[in-house]
């Protein structure tokens, strides 16, 4: 993948982000985004945790549905650094940090 493609499917997240935060004080009723504000911070969390699990099931039980459900579970996921006042570029800074670490040796790390 070259720089300019990862850097558009980037731009595709960071956009969603900015439409996301957008909604986040629209009055229109009829944004589903906007409700997931209205309801809070324990309730998206949940609705991540639902869109995650569809994902593991997708992957274990139809594959064609795997791209549909993760779209999903990043969409929730966005709402929920949202409104916890987590930026994209701060979760790239932090994937950044980790490049050229073991996993193993990143985990324990935060023991």
């Amino acid at each position: 993948m070259s720089k300019n493609q990862k850097n558009s499917k980037e731009t595709v997240i960071e956009n969603l982000f900015e439409i996301i935060q957008t909604r986040k004080n629209t009055v229109d009723g009829q944004s589903y985004t906007n409700q997931l504000f209205k309801a809070g911070s324990p309730e998206i969390a949940k609705k991540v945790g639902e869109e995650a699990v569809e994902t593991v099931i997708a992957a274990l039980t139809s594959p064609n549905r795997l791209a549909s459900e993760s779209a999903d579970l990043i969409y929730h996921l966005l709402v929920l650094w949202s409104v916890s006042n987590i930026k994209p570029s701060d979760v790239w800074k932090e994937l950044e940090e980790r490049q050229g670490i073991s996993g193993i040796k990143e985990k324990a790390s935060r023991k």
